[in-house]
Parts: C-alpha cells; structure tokens; sequence
C-alpha cells in the first residue's frame, strides 16, 4: 500500500496528559517539573520542534522555544489540543523561567537529559527551590499507548514487512550489505514512512555474529546467514522487526541456530500476558536457548517498548520488574551469536492486549535464500 492509498490516520491528541503529570508530581511531593527530553516535549505537547523547555507546575504549563518557532509551536499545540502556553521570546526566558517556577519549593529536573551546565544554570534560575533529581516520571506515562500512538505504530511496521519482502529476492543476487540496507530505507520512504527508525542494520556471514553491525561494502554469498533489523518511522512513531535469511542450504549448526532461535522468540510471544513482570518473556526465550546449551551466546536482552523512541520502557530482560498491560508496545528478540558460524536474530514488534499480545510484524519467518 503506498502512501497515497493509505487512510488517514486520527489526528494525535494530548488532552489530558498535563493534568496526568500534575498528578503525577503531586504524588511524589513535588511542585515543578522542566522538561528538557525533546521527545516528552513532544509527547506533551505536540511540538516538534528541535529546541525547547516544558515547565509544568500546578498552576500553568509553558513551553519555552525560540523565534523559529513562533509560528509553529502555537499551531502543533492547538491540533494537539495541549494545555500550554507558548513563550518564544529568547530575550526574557531566563526571567521568564524564573517567575513561573521560581516559587516552586521542589523543583524536578530531568536527570537523563540536564548536562552538568544546565544543572548549574537551574540552580541560578531557581535559587530559592530545592532542584531533585528525576527519571522516568514522563516515560512512564509513556509506556501505554492510546489508539492513535498504535495506530502509527501500526502502520510503521506495516511499511517496513513491505519494504522487507521488497528487497528479499536481492539476498540472492550478490548485492552488498549497504544495498541492502539502502533499498530497503528507500522503500520505506516510497511507502510513505519519514524514514528509517534507527540504523538499519545488514548483517552477513561473520558480521551477522555482530548484534548491532552495521552495513558494509561486503557482499552477501552462498553459505551466509544475513541479520536484517529494519524499521520505520510515521509521524515520529517507529517499528522494530528483524529477520534471519539462510543464503543456500544452511550448514547442520546454523539450522539449529534458525530453529532454536524461532522457537526461543514463539515462546516469548506466548509468554505476553498483562499482569505479568516482563522478565517472565526473558525467562521463557532464554531457557529455552540455555536448557539447548547455547544460552552464553545470548548477549543481550530479550527485548524493549517502542514509540517516539526506539527504546523506551518497559524493559524485557532478566531483571526486568514492569508489570506488562494492555496498550504497552515491546518487541521479543532473542538471538545467537558465534563468530564461526554468524548469527541469528528474530524480531517481532507486539502489544499487550487483555489476552496476551498482537504481532504487529508479520513478514514470513522462512529463512531459507536459494
């Protein structure tokens, strides 16, 4: 389906999110927040834009940006229906900062993303206020998303099976890494993505036992087994999926490696279900590799939301401790590793549903090139 023929997607509306983060503040006995991560900016408000600061208090909600700006920011905001005020005049903002949250007893800054610069020009700004270190209040608003959020999301995945089953006839014919990885980011873009949600990543032969290679000039051959990891971007929301072709018949080691790792990320799938710890899903795709004995060459975790970002919470590791619920959006992808033989990894992007979880990557797991 191309861009064109796609039905339009609702509009994205943040009412109600402001008033969600008051509560959210009052509850941890704090009085201001200023958000400096550009993408809770986003989720906030709407703004795109790639400078600004979002100071929420119980009384008023500002964004501060600058002169290029003025005309945009007001206008995202509106469509959003974002209960914030805009404030593009750079001349006053110190000033103005000052005056709106100056009288703030606790004053939470964004840890993630205040340099030690920024921490000390707060401190000036906001004298008299005790200034606390926070994380994670705004991304854990994030973590379910409503209907429009999927509906993007949605669609993002939707692009990138496309692009995928565009270019895997290619595998074959001894195009490089980076071909690859450019037909496909083009394809998506002709299927009217924004573009790639991360660096897509092509793996062959040894590079495919890299977890995060990235594409080179090497050119893909008989014997290869190829880690594609691809997304897409649609109105800044982005899908991950990744698939593992066999260039030819694989070896007896590598169709164990397809076969364990196939069955490794359908079991945690099947262990989706709200109410659960995420580290239920790690637990069911890593025993299944360690009771096979490979379970050292699973190097990374099993998984990770998405939306505005890539990786955002919950967490799916070991370790991890969120409790899955219905609207989260996290992907499973157990692999393998062995520089002798290559790798493998697959990937699907699911969200949580009453009754356990929807795929939303659909390309074929058949991983067999000839």
């Amino acid at each position: 389906m191309s861009a064109s023929s796609s039905p339009a997607l609702a509009p994205l509306l943040v009412r109600g999110r402001i008033a969600a983060l008051r509560s959210t503040l009052l509850d941890r006995d704090l009085d201001a927040l200023v958000v400096t991560n550009l993408t809770n900016v986003r989720y906030l408000t709407g703004f795109t834009g790639s400078a600004g600061l979002l100071a929420v208090t119980a009384a008023d909600a500002v964004l501060y940006t600058d002169g290029r700006y003025a005309v945009q920011a007001p206008e995202q905001l509106e469509l959003a229906g974002a209960a914030v005020q805009v404030d593009s005049d750079q001349t006053r903002r110190r000033e103005r900062v000052s005056a709106q949250v100056g009288g703030a007893t606790r004053v939470a800054l964004e840890a993630d993303s205040v340099t030690w610069a920024a921490q000390r020009r707060f401190a000036d700004w906001f004298s008299a206020s005790e200034l606390v270190a926070s994380n994670g209040i705004v991304e854990a608003m994030r973590e379910v998303k409503d209907d429009a959020e999927l509906a993007r999301i949605e669609r993002a995945a939707r692009i990138a099976d496309q692009a995928l089953a565009h270019v895997i006839s290619d595998l074959a014919t001894g195009r490089t890494e980076r071909w690859i990885a450019d037909a496909l980011e083009s394809e998506m873009r002709r299927l009217g993505a924004t573009g790639a949600a991360y660096d897509t990543i092509v793996g062959s032969g040894p590079n495919a036992a890299l977890p995060h290679a990235r594409p080179t000039d090497r050119v893909i051959a008989t014997g290869d087994l190829v880690v594609i990891d691809v997304g897409a971007l649609v109105e800044g929301y982005r899908s991950d999926m990744t698939r593992t072709f066999a260039i030819g018949e694989p070896s007896a080691t590598q169709r164990e490696m397809l076969d364990l790792v196939t069955a490794a990320q359908a079991a945690g799938v099947a262990a989706v279900q709200p109410g659960e710890p995420t580290s239920v899903v790690d637990d069911a795709a890593r025993g299944l590799l360690t009771d096979a004995g490979w379970g050292d060459r699973f190097v990374h975790g099993t998984g990770h939301g998405v939306g505005l970002d890539i990786h955002e919470l919950p967490s799916v590791a070991a370790t991890g401790t969120a409790i899955m619920a219905p609207g989260q959006v996290i992907t499973i992808e157990p692999g393998l590793y062995d520089s002798a033989h290559g790798g493998v990894r697959v990937e699907d992007l699911v969200v949580v549903t009453p009754a356990g979880c929807r795929t939303l990557s659909t390309s074929p797991k058949d991983p067999v090139i000839s």
